[in-house]
């Protein structure tokens, strides 16, 4: 099994270079002959060109004045691939095809486990590369190979949920674990879970004393309090010493902390880097505050009309929101479909 854990570096020059490898980060795989096929550069793709900016005064990004080509499209899910009832549109999925039909590279990237990402992927056509737990690992939606992973370290875990308690009281903590198929979850934490939360049936989350939910290292430690709103949480944990861990909202009723170092961006710049796709050639689409490193990295990053404002603040353009298919839109403009 070769190995991609490699610095990015060495894959682009200092000026566009992405964000460095995270510390610990497993490197668990590498592209198969089975895997999707990645895009020849002489092949016809879309330029970056083709794409206006929000501002009409702003650069695209990194290289996108040059002409740079969108080689690979960077999607996240809730709010903004997905509609506001949680599918695809038919005219979305029409634009997803016809980007891969161009050549282009269409990954989800999302704060999703692969059961969250598997009940949507028929609908979008996804059989390929994706980014789950918000770039903490990569896998293939196909032949199952898991392409790199960053997790929590026990000690780190425990000084969160020792520093948070004391602040916070009676709050509730489950891990993600083994390539996000496991969902360790604290006694009560399943009583103020919803099904939609992480797509699983609160009665399977099982209900263990909150030592055993630190017991292992996590790709995605998730916190939630039966009253207190997550944004109060993430706020508490950001006054915390930050080393060890990065923590994020996406819009779910709970926050959600990484190792540190990982973002979307983290996990695309290693996935950008095993297929040999330049970062100036990444066109992303987000909506929240777990997308806002993707946005900025990406070659251009557009947000939608529904985003949160920092998300707003990061992207190079603003489209329709989800529920008017703003993804879909901005497709269809570049491929002139």
């Amino acid at each position: 099994m070769s190995t991609v854990r490699r610095s990015l570096s060495e894959e682009r020059s200092d000026e566009t270079k992405g964000p460095e490898l995270v510390e610990g980060t497993q490197a668990l795989g590498s592209l198969s002959a089975e895997s999707d096929p990645v895009p020849e550069r002489g092949a016809s793709f879309v330029s970056l060109r083709s794409l206006r900016n929000r501002d009409e005064g702003r650069p695209a990004s990194t290289g996108a004045a040059s002409g740079s080509r969108i080689r690979l499209i960077a999607t996240d899910l809730d709010g903004t691939l997905l509609d506001p009832t949680g599918h695809v549109t038919a005219r979305s999925r029409a634009a997803l095809d016809a980007a891969r039909a161009a050549g282009i590279v269409v990954v989800p990237v999302t704060a999703r486990q692969p059961i969250g990402l598997r009940a949507i992927a028929a609908e979008a056509g996804f059989a390929g590369w994706a980014l789950c737990g918000n770039g903490a690992y990569g896998i293939h939606l196909g032949t199952h190979e898991q392409l790199f992973a960053s997790e929590i370290a026990v000690p780190v875990q425990q000084r969160i949920a020792r520093e948070l308690a004391a602040q916070v009281p009676d709050l509730l903590f489950a891990s993600v674990r083994e390539a996000g198929e496991v969902f360790v979850a604290q006694a009560g934490y399943a009583e103020v879970a919803a099904l939609g939360d992480h797509k699983r049936d609160p009665r399977t989350m099982g209900a263990v004393p909150l030592t055993e939910v630190l017991l292992a290292p996590s790709l995605k430690l998730v916190v939630r309090h039966a009253s207190i709103s997550p944004a109060e949480i993430f706020a508490v944990l950001g006054t915390l010493d930050q080393t060890g861990f990065a923590a994020t909202l996406s819009g779910a009723p709970f926050v959600e902390v990484m190792a540190e170092g990982v973002t979307k961006a983290s996990g695309l710049a290693l996935l950008c880097a095993e297929l040999g796709i330049e970062q100036d050639e990444v066109l992303a689409f987000g909506d929240a505050l777990n997308d806002v490193e993707m946005l900025r990295w990406a070659g251009h990053g557009v947000a939608m009309a529904n985003a949160e404002p920092a998300a707003l603040a990061a992207a190079d353009e603003v489209t329709a929101s989800n529920a008017a298919d703003g993804v879909a839109a901005v497709l269809e403009r570049v491929l002139a479909v």
